[in-house]
């Protein structure tokens, strides 16, 4: 985002790049009979995007993302064990006879079977952290509005999220000078954040919360919160403006983030795909994260 023109020049902070974060595997390598250009290498967790604050002074801001892949072995199980044979019964002499001959064996009874119970699953770990909210104003835990990890999905990190100091905010926006300055003059008051791989693994999510002194810090820093990126609509939030990044081959990760606010809180949805994204999944999730914040759960 470019700075107004009656600012001062010195009053423009200059772009920066968002720092690494997180380190995941690279994209495998296409088989060697049909070449495929290799892409750019992934420091750092989420891939290079530009984004902007729009205030008075016109801070320009940085995010990245990535994607990651888990692999399960499944085992064979054992075979049955046959069943003993019974003995054959012992045959009569000739000079026997018949009231005096041997009588015949009973059959053996066949061996018990060895069988294991498969284990007990075990129980779904039961949050504490807590937090409500009324008139659009979020007390307790900021981690307690982080929208809930769908089933089978799997969280990176702690399960209940992270909350975040101010070195991990400024690395969202790429480190740049006066940052933390320019949260300030938002009335910003902490932040929380998390990533989950969803159940079939074609997704990782991140989504990240802020929250402001009042309703309108927070609605402001979302109107201004601006990425140079292809623009998209977001159906289902009405107060929510999209932006997609386009992967140069399917093979290679493609992203997509929405930005919007309730209440007192900033809510950014970012969505990390092989290939290009769909936007109805980021819609979805956009809508889903702002009924968490309008309910508390």
């Amino acid at each position: 985002m470019s700075a107004p023109e009656n600012v001062p020049p010195a009053a423009v902070p200059a772009t920066v790049e968002a720092s690494d974060t997180q380190a995941v595997p690279a994209v495998p390598a296409e088989p060697a009979a049909m070449p495929v250009p290799a892409e750019p290498a992934a420091a750092a967790r989420r891939l290079p995007r530009a984004a902007g604050v729009a205030l008075a002074t016109a801070g320009l801001l940085a995010v990245t993302a990535t994607s990651a892949v888990v692999t399960v072995a499944v085992g064979k199980p054992d075979p049955r064990p046959a069943a003993a044979a019974a003995p054959a019964a012992a045959p009569a002499t000739a000079t026997s006879s018949p009231s005096a001959s041997a009588p015949a064996a009973a059959p053996s009874a066949p061996s018990a079977v060895p069988t294991t119970a498969p284990p007990a699953p075990e129980p779904k770990p039961t949050s504490t952290v807590r937090g409500t909210v009324k008139g659009g104003k979020h007390e307790g835990d900021l981690r307690y509005f982080l929208l809930p990890i769908p089933d089978g999905g799997e969280s990176y990190g702690p399960v209940d999220g992270m909350t975040m100091d101010d070195d991990a905010v400024a690395d969202i926006f790429g480190k740049q000078d006066g940052i933390m300055r320019i949260l300030g003059s938002y009335g910003y008051r902490d932040a929380a954040t998390r990533t989950y791989r969803t159940a079939d693994g074609k997704a990782e999510v991140t989504v990240t919360l802020m929250r402001f002194a009042t309703t309108g810090g927070a609605s402001d820093f979302a109107k201004n919160h601006t990425m140079k990126l292809d623009p998209i609509d977001i159906d289902g939030d009405p107060a929510a403006h999209g932006y997609l990044d386009r992967p140069k081959q399917q093979a290679y990760t493609g992203s997509m983030a929405g930005i919007s606010s309730q209440g007192d809180v900033q809510y950014t949805v970012d969505v990390d795909v092989k290939g290009t994204p769909d936007k109805a999944l980021l819609s979805e999730l956009m809508k889903r994260q702002r009924e968490w914040l309008s309910n508390g759960g």
